[in-house]
């Protein structure tokens, strides 16, 4: 008879080769998504210190001279300056996570979370990828400019044993910027440690907490029992009903820790439902990353956290 980790890890090779054989559908439905939300957005590309040229426009009385660029001045006879891109947010390094707690559907969700958090990567990726932007996986994948970003990330997540556990974040340097999707139900110790690490390297940080609704209002009754998707361990509960203001308070507290942490660092945190159009948390990301604070037109239960 196998062991528990025997099973575990025989689980966690059948979740990876049932990822790897959807990643075509979900790249397929991460471009659709995208291209619903591109209208409308603007690139994250600004002026300022930097070696890439972004582009000319006209002179205004009072700049330095030595701004001037004299040989596209001489074309029409008219004063230019070059500019070039601020590059200081041009690397934006995307994980998601594929754990098996990410593996949940309820009934009131059409979608798994880990398929919901793959699609929104690789929606985010095209984006950014369209704007100029060098995306990369963290330990996995090395930022890179080009149109087919989206692409090359899934590639790497069908790689067999990719994306399980936390990213490494040795290549995560300063001024780059990070996005975290996933469920955030880890040890908010371990959860501090990676944004101290991110902090700590010059980086900024955003979270996405994807949920089921299941799992926010907890709809359970009677005699039910509960399978831990980690290790497999299970628990019997007699009244599950009976648990939902404990568990309600304790979900509440995580999130209040998690927000917290990422207040104090600089970083955001917003929250994400399965039930609700993946172009909502794509929207919500790329705010974000944009440096919008506001997002009035989202769903209440939707807005950014903090």
């Amino acid at each position: 008879m196998a062991n528990r980790g025997t099973t575990a890890g025989r689980v966690r090779t059948e979740q990876a080769r049932s990822l790897a054989a959807r990643l075509p559908e979900l790249l397929v439905a991460a471009r659709r998504v995208a291209a619903n939300v591109m209208l409308g957005l603007h690139g994250r590309r600004t002026s300022g210190p930097g070696e890439t040229f972004w582009q000319f426009r006209p002179y205004l009385p009072g700049e330095p001279a030595r701004r001037i660029d004299w040989r596209r001045s001489a074309r029409d006879h008219h004063l230019y300056i070059r500019e070039r891109e601020w590059e200081a947010s041009q690397t934006v390094w995307l994980w998601a996570d594929l754990s098996a707690s990410m593996d949940f559907r309820s009934h009131l969700s059409s979608t798994t979370k880990l398929d919901r958090a793959v699609i929104l990567m690789l929606a985010l990726a095209d984006l950014l990828a369209r704007g100029g932007e060098r995306v990369g996986i963290p330990g996995m994948l090395e930022p890179k400019l080009g149109r087919d970003a989206a692409e090359r990330l899934a590639a790497a997540l069908a790689r067999p044993g990719e994306g399980l556990g936390w990213p490494r974040l040795d290549r995560v340097g300063r001024f780059s910027e990070m996005v975290m999707i996933g469920d955030l139900l880890d040890d908010p110790a371990q959860i501090r440690e990676t944004l101290r690490s991110v902090a700590g390297r010059g980086a900024k940080m955003h979270l996405l907490q994807v949920f089921d609704p299941a799992e926010e209002s907890f709809p359970y009754q009677g005699r039910l029992e509960f399978r831990d998707p980690e290790s497999g361990g299970t628990w019997l509960a007699e009244r599950a009903g009976s648990l939902r203001e404990a568990y309600a308070g304790r979900l509440q507290a995580h999130r209040d820790v998690i927000r917290a942490q990422a207040r104090q660092a600089g970083f955001t945190f917003g929250i994400h439902h399965t039930d609700r159009p993946a172009a909502e948390g794509l929207l919500l990301l790329h705010s974000r990353l944009s440096g919008n604070p506001s997002f009035a037109s989202m769903p209440a239960r939707e807005r950014p956290a903090a």
